[in-house]
């Protein structure tokens, strides 16, 4: 056992050693780094400025519906243009923006309305950036290296969101929020300066760096985006898949998670914590492994396996009583979670043609989004009824998944 791990660390950091990768590893961290911090500067300095919670729903709303409708158009372009270009753009154009809002605040002309501006406009830039940051990398790493590549991504991407709002907590209340905006523009700034360093290998299908003159419009490259997802059985499969593990993050590790504490375990915000943090925690280990392990193994089995172990997670949860009992499960599904994960996205990645990847990956993204709201509703509703019923309706969902997955043939056979 100790051969096989020695022989397997190697693998998992040899993306690591390329110049380019590292740079897309802390460009990305340093976004998702600035995401985290805008979320808790935005939330904070609402509340100071006017001390309704409705308000702050309204500005938090303006940041994600234009990020959710836009999600398409910047994946459309991304198959079109450089996606390194769009990620430079929209970091160095967030940048600006949080500069903006914190220079505002900092000498007492911001208001409310122009909040919901900025928030407007940095979700509609955002939009461009996150298709990108998945589509670019098998342009910066061999196919060989996509899944240790995509593990080293995703433990920094989920550490990111983890140490985002912790850090710009810290931040506000050493300072003021303004400032928060202020060090949110750096980590944009820098981002981009990362990202423009990066050396990526022409498309060798599509080497276009520009806009096409001729061609479809972007109403019908969309289009056909959204037609080459649908059409591909594998494709609908790993997207359902997704859209049932955004469900669940949403309502399930939100709702779910805060009933769980207050009402079964009886441990208030601090258990809150733990399980968030154990939520986490679990996944960063499971993407690792998952880099670390490599191959190809048949990953419509192993959406399949996801599904049930969620199903069977989700089952726990409704009838524990047990702190200890809670918290393991919680790091079991994080370590499914992040395990399949690793595979799923490097299977799109390896498969999909490049004049299409970043459209559907955006359709990938834009399920998840819809699937975030609904999912709060409906855990919302059923949190009044009880946590098993929250639980138990996720569990049966994420289970008939799982046998749905097992019907085709293509996607059992899935490498």
């Amino acid at each position: 056992m100790a051969t096989t791990l020695a022989a397997d660390r190697p693998r998992l950091w040899a993306p690591a050693r390329h110049r380019s990768f590292r740079l897309l590893w802390t460009g990305q961290a340093l976004s998702l780094l600035g995401d985290g911090f805008s979320v808790v500067a935005f939330s904070w300095i609402t509340l100071s400025l006017t001390g309704s919670t409705l308000t702050l729903g309204y500005v938090l709303a303006f940041q994600a519906v234009p990020r959710a409708l836009l999600t398409l158009v910047g994946g459309t372009l991304g198959d079109t243009w450089s996606t390194r270009t769009l990620m430079v753009a929209s970091s160095w154009t967030r940048a600006v923006l949080m500069a903006t809002v914190g220079a505002a605040g900092l000498t007492g002309h911001l208001t409310v309305w122009m909040l919901c501006a900025a928030a407007a406009a940095f979700g509609a830039v955002d939009a461009f950036f996150q298709p990108a940051r998945v589509s670019i990398l098998p342009s910066v790493v061999d196919k060989d290296l996509l899944a240790p590549a995509n593990a080293l991504l995703g433990a920094g991407a989920r550490t990111a969101a983890v140490l985002g709002p912790a850090v710009g907590g810290v931040v506000i209340a050493l300072t003021q929020a303004p400032v928060a905006f202020l060090v949110d523009a750096v980590c944009f700034a820098l981002c981009g300066l990362c990202v423009a360093r990066i050396h990526t290998r022409p498309r060798p299908d599509t080497p276009r760096t520009g806009p096409a003159t001729t061609g479809p419009s972007l109403g019908a490259r969309i289009r056909e985006g959204i037609t080459f997802t649908w059409r591909d059985p594998r494709l609908r499969t790993i997207v359902a898949l997704d859209t049932a593990v955004n469900f669940c993050y949403a309502g399930p590790f939100t709702v779910g998670f805060a009933t769980l504490a207050d009402q079964v375990l009886r441990g208030g915000s601090a258990t809150l914590g733990v399980l968030n943090g154990a939520l986490a925690g679990g996944a960063v280990l499971g993407t690792l492994a998952g880099g670390a392990v490599g191959g190809r193994p048949r990953v419509g089995l192993l959406v399949a396996a996801l599904a049930g172990w969620l199903a069977a997670g989700m089952a726990v949860l409704g009838l524990a009583q047990s702190t200890p009992v809670v918290v393991a499960t919680v790091v079991a599904m994080g370590f499914a979670i992040g395990y399949q994960g690793v595979f799923g996205l490097s299977w799109i990645q390896r498969n999909i043609p490049q004049d299409v990847l970043t459209r559907v990956v955006s359709v990938d993204m834009v399920l998840g989004y819809a699937a975030a709201p609904l999912s709060l509703i409906l855990c919302g509703l059923l949190a009044g009824t009880g946590h098993l019923a929250l639980f138990g309706v996720v569990a049966v969902v994420l289970a008939c998944t799982g046998l749905a997955v097992l019907g085709s043939r293509a996607v059992r056979e899935m490498r």
